[in-house]
């Protein structure tokens, strides 16, 4: 694996990561800091597509921009990337999500002393990773994580298979879409992170930039939901894509 093609496509998923994330929670901090005046949950759902549409096209010509381990997991086990870029490209991803975090966090660090006076809450932590609604219990948020990943993973490997269909420079637009439907079908229960790189990195911001380390032990310790779920749910919605579809074009070649 030659080291300056890794650090380009590294720098590659940074950016693209960066720019997805720079909107996406940049939206959120709008709504929640202008209590509602400036944005709703349509708008976040709408941004949070048309964020991921843009990063895919800043990324996409290098690595197809993956953006998300979830999704480089799932290439590898599929055996449509080596195994060695999985970490490269995920230490990429989750450094281009904290580093927007900061961007955002700077952008709005008046807004945010004038919300809260200094004092970091939950209330707006949850602008930069997702947390449960009480009523979720763990293995139901569990759930929610793998589902949704898994919905997202196997509509993209449709969307990906040119023996199905050929989105050609709609594609990034297509997925951008297919993020907002996740979002407005489901995002109830815990924000539909779907993604580990968009979760812990701002997340690990937060905790040293005034929220503490309430931002890992809230809702007893669900930080490790949205990794370990899209984690799970990733191959899995790709596996079942090629086995219940994709395997039907490798049967006619």
């Amino acid at each position: 694996m030659n080291s300056s093609t890794i650090r380009r496509e590294m720098l590659a998923e940074f950016l693209g990561t960066f720019v997805m994330y720079g909107f996406g929670g940049a939206v959120v901090a709008q709504k929640v800091l202008s209590h509602g005046d400036n944005g709703s949950y349509l708008a976040i759902n709408i941004a949070w597509g048309l964020a991921v549409t843009m990063g895919i096209y800043v990324a996409g010509g290098v690595t197809g921009a993956h953006l998300n381990p979830a999704v480089t997991l799932a290439l590898a086990i599929r055996r449509k990337l080596p195994w060695g870029k999985f970490l490269p490209y995920t230490v990429a991803q989750v450094a281009g999500a904290f580093v927007a975090a900061a961007a955002v966090l700077l952008v709005y660090r008046d807004a945010f002393n004038a919300f809260d006076n200094g004092v970091r809450t939950l209330e707006t932590a949850g602008i930069f990773a997702t947390y449960p609604q009480p009523y979720l219990s763990t293995a139901g948020a569990l759930f929610d994580q793998i589902f949704g990943t898994a919905m997202l993973l196997l509509v993209i490997s449709a969307i990906g298979d040119s023996r199905n269909n050929s989105t050609g420079n709609l594609g990034p637009l297509v997925v951008g879409m297919l993020v907002v439907v996740i979002g407005m079908c489901f995002g109830l229960n815990a924000g539909y992170a779907i993604n580990p790189a968009r979760d812990f990195g701002p997340r690990l911001l937060t905790s040293i930039t005034g929220w503490g380390s309430e931002v890992f032990t809230a809702n007893n310790y669900y930080f490790w939901i949205p990794i370990v779920g899209p984690f799970i749910g990733g191959p899995l919605g790709a596996i079942i894509y090629d086995r219940l579809v994709g395997r039907f074009f490798a049967d006619q070649e």
